[in-house]
């Protein structure tokens, strides 16, 4: 009981955050409907601001990690973010009625980060007594960046067969060009290069960092209108996407705790390490992933992807995720 109530708690509170409430504020505007539009140019300002952001903290925090420590762990975020999106995409984007393009972005988005997840993760490990090498909160985006990128190209090349014919042969590489190329790849790739090569703490914590959370709610917004003029069109599959949203960070962290405990034994990769892999597996991204998928899969419905994850996966992922994890490793490990 006392574990429901709990997630309960987690399921208002998602209700409450700036992610899904102003999603949720976009949807009910449009509903009534008010005219707002918010001009292309700014969307795009606000997307390359935030992406630009996310990507500079992240190559700031693998500059300042152990490479060579880091190295099998990495591997294994890569891994798992392109697993989560191939399981998704042979699973939840054949299930009757949804649309593949849908199924493939859910899964893109569920390949990908959630940093408030990861940083729930690190704060009960802390407050458990439970270490974990500083350097593993920077494999988030050997996670997330490979996730986004083969969700946009299998969607790309569903979408291509599609307009062509089932037939004929779609050349991949393009498309992987294509992806990587795109406004919303191209700016987080800059700002991991800018994190990892430059200095730029000052700039970052004077004008990125208080910049954030608004831009991020009017994007949300931007977004929960868009969402509006689709959500016919989700009716009548909104089950499968919340089966699935319930299942998957669980079925995801056990994978990745999995891998993570192969890697204790053989590089001594600590038990705090693996429960924070397997964290970051299990969440669902609410900063990288929407833009990019919007932009890249322009054809998906946001509240397909976006309303799966934030009022369902999230929930799981810390309710229920987090403690299965720490408890399988005091099992385990005995931490």
């Amino acid at each position: 009981m006392e574990v429901l109530l709990d997630f309960g708690a987690r399921f208002v509170h998602q209700l409450q955050s700036p992610t899904l409430a102003f999603l949720l504020g976009g949807i009910l505007i449009a509903a009534l409907g008010s005219r707002l539009t918010i001009p292309d140019a700014i969307y795009k300002f606000i997307v390359f601001m935030l992406l630009l952001k996310v990507g500079m903290k992240g190559g700031m925090a693998i500059g300042e990690a152990d490479i060579g420590a880091m190295l099998l762990p990495a591997l294994i975020a890569v891994f798992m973010g392109c697993l989560i999106v191939i399981i998704g995409r042979y699973t939840l984007a054949l299930l009757p009625g949804i649309r593949t393009e849908d199924g493939i972005a859910t899964a893109g988005l569920f390949g990908a980060v959630s940093g408030s997840t990861l940083a729930a993760g690190t704060v009960v490990l802390e407050s458990e007594g439970i270490p974990y090498e500083p350097w593993a909160v920077a494999l988030y985006p050997f996670m997330d960046i490979p996730a986004l990128v083969l969700a946009i190209v299998l969607a790309s090349v569903y979408l291509k067969k599609k307009k062509d014919g089932a037939g004929e042969k779609v050349a991949i590489w393009p498309i992987v060009k294509e992806s990587l190329q795109g406004s919303a790849l191209s700016a987080l790739l800059l700002g991991i290069a800018l994190g990892l090569f430059t200095n730029p703490d000052r700039v970052f914590e004077s004008f990125y960092e208080p910049l954030f959370r608004g831009l991020l709610s009017v994007l949300m917004l931007i977004m929960g209108i868009e969402a509006y003029a689709r959500l016919n069109e989700l009716r009548r599959v909104a089950h499968w996407f919340a089966v699935y949203a319930a299942i998957a960070p669980l079925m995801n962290g056990l994978i990745a705790f999995g891998l993570g405990t192969i890697a204790h034994y053989l590089v001594g990769f600590s038990p705090g390490g693996v429960v924070l892999l397997a964290v970051i597996a299990g969440s669902s991204s609410d900063i990288s992933g929407p833009p990019t998928l919007r932009a890249g899969i322009p054809t998906a419905n946001p509240s397909s992807y976006i309303g799966s994850s934030t009022s369902v996966g999230t929930p799981v992922a810390i309710a229920l995720g987090i403690p299965l994890y720490i408890g399988l490793a005091q099992a385990v490990f005995g931490a």
